[in-house]
């Protein structure tokens, strides 16, 4: 896609720093890293999101991101990893790519939620469950 950022990025049209590329895949640092060493896993064919990705690219991108987190635990002293990824209004980038983020045992990252919307458990599962 021409005006997709991750597309520039891989055809290196955009500068980034590349922790690893082959054929398939692109990893590079995210330039509003949420903490050190934050890292997007981006395949280098365009998919809007995990759904369109063949489950192959899928198991090859999970062997990557097994293989980063033991490098950043050696060369970053990372203590944990939240791996994401976003769908609909919650992808800025409509390209498939896996947010990466060591985590820091001081690293303050909260996940924050809108408690006045929130449902009682009970409630939410009723909902799931209901035919």
């Amino acid at each position: 896609m021409d005006d997709c950022l991750f597309c520039k990025i891989i055809k290196k049209e955009i500068p980034s720093e590349i922790i690893f590329e082959d054929d398939k895949i692109m990893v590079f640092l995210d330039i509003n890293p949420t903490t050190n060493g934050d890292t997007l896993i981006v395949p280098k064919e365009h998919f809007d999101t995990m759904f369109d990705v063949p489950r192959e690219l899928l198991n090859y991108m999970e062997e990557c991101y097994k293989h980063i987190y033991e490098v950043y635990k050696k060369k970053l002293n990372c203590d944990g990893l939240s791996l994401t990824t976003n769908f609909g209004i919650a992808q800025e980038i409509k390209h498939f790519h896996m947010h990466f983020i060591p985590r820091y045992k001081n690293d303050e990252v909260k996940y924050l939620s809108n408690k006045s919307i929130l449902k009682n458990l009970k409630e939410i599962q009723d909902i799931i469950l209901k035919d």
